[in-house]
């Protein structure tokens, strides 16, 4: 890192520990501005964002069972969080571990720990504030028996980092965060910042500075991303913005991740606030309309399914509902969720077959059972953004 490429702002400037030959330069944060003047296209781009989420708050208010979302959504934030990270895991994948008994590649493992940190961290949140507390024991069970196991889960890293390609050093990396000694007093200050509701910023603005100061604080060793993404919609719930997590905007960031990138190094490099906060809010402008479209279209086909399973007099509308939060089953999943028979659970899903709600996809795994999918629904929620720009990821590699 090279400190002639970073400018003195309000929000931090390079440094480099006085009396040491073996010193390097790193960046060191300031505490969170608490005055921001926003510019007159960053409060246009507010105005939008801002309407678009309280949309997609009315909608979570208003859909009468948001759980059958919830799922489907998480797993998307979880998907594309860790993709940012270099995962390869695809959206069938991820559904289809969770009929398995046997245990999922490392891909896959990693979402499922980014999904069970996140439930955890909303469990906590009914309890504690948005605190380090909090931020431990969900990076605990983020990096639980994956890949930077061995990192320190659940504790703040003791020794320097740096940002940058394999083979990367302090004197080469793009970016060097703050060393060990001035976390403490950064991650108060950060605490105290996301706990204030005083300070005059809308929700939005104070989640974008939230975000950026923690990834550039990065406390840990690894997880720091999806620690930082993930806290996004704790911190809108807090703040009473979204009731239901219904926003993912690692989505936007996977599909944007140069721009991602570039817009919290510009905030680093030369203090440019304006283009991150102008990223931020076109991604919660974008990925809250996409909700909007998706989550309706799911309950338009949900709700299409379960008036004709009602007509069926049987177990037809349990089953929608089964694959409304996961459009893949295998027998053993209807049997032990509809508390079903062996044979009953073929027979529904023979009849949701018949119907057309179901296709089998073959037989793999563990005693070569055979699965089965709601192409419908499935292909709603792995739908690529509309205000896509770059190409998809490879194909979804479904098993078959």
């Amino acid at each position: 890192m090279r400190a002639a490429d970073y400018a003195d702002s309000a929000f931090g400037a390079p440094h480099r520990e006085p009396g040491n030959a073996w010193s390097f330069t790193y960046y060191l944060p300031r505490p969170i501005p608490r005055e921001v003047p926003l510019a007159p296209g960053v409060i246009a781009a507010l105005s939008d964002a801002d309407a678009a989420l309280g949309q997609l708050q009315g909608l979570g208010m208003l859909i009468h069972d948001p759980s059958a979302l919830i799922g489907p959504y998480l797993r998307r934030e979880a998907l594309s969080s860790t993709r940012i990270e270099g995962t390869q895991a695809s959206l069938s994948e991820v559904f289809q571990a969770e009929l398995d008994d046997q245990l999922p590649n490392d891909d896959v493992l990693e979402v499922q720990r980014y999904l069970e940190a996140t439930r955890l961290a909303d469990t906590l949140s009914r309890e504690l504030p948005l605190a380090q507390r909090l931020i431990l024991q969900v990076h605990a069970a983020l990096v639980r028996a994956v890949r930077g196991e061995e990192r320190s889960p659940g504790e703040y890293r003791r020794t320097p980092v740096w940002v940058g390609g394999a083979g990367a050093t302090p004197e080469t990396a793009a970016f060097v965060p703050p060393l060990p000694e001035h976390l403490p007093p950064l991650l108060t200050d950060w605490e105290r910042f996301v706990n204030d509701d005083g300070h005059g910023y809308p929700a939005l603005i104070q989640a974008a500075l939230m975000h950026y100061q923690f990834e550039t604080i990065h406390p840990f060793l690894d997880g720091n991303g999806r620690i930082g993404r993930l806290l996004i919609n704790l911190q809108l719930k807090n703040r009473g913005r979204l009731t239901q997590p219904l926003l993912y905007l690692s989505t936007y960031f996977e599909r944007h991740r140069a721009d991602y990138y570039r817009g919290l190094q510009g905030v680093r490099e030369s203090g440019d606030i304006d283009t991150w906060f102008l990223f931020f809010l076109e991604a919660v402008r974008a990925q809250a309309g996409d909700a909007i479209d998706r989550s309706r279209r799911l309950v338009q086909t949900k709700d299409d399914y379960t008036r004709e399973a009602v007509a069926s007099r049987s177990n037809l509308p349990r089953l929608v509902d089964m694959i409304v939060r996961n459009p893949f089953v295998n027998v053993r999943a209807v049997e032990n969720e509809l508390s079903m028979t062996n044979q009953g659970a073929r027979l529904l899903i023979r009849k949701a077959v018949d119907k057309g709600w179901l296709e089998s996809i073959g037989t793999h795994g563990r005693g070569g059972r055979e699965y089965w999918v709601a192409p419908a629904i499935f292909s709603i929620m792995e739908a690529p953004m509309d205000y896509a720009t770059t190409e998809p990821p490879p194909g979804d590699r479904t098993r078959r």
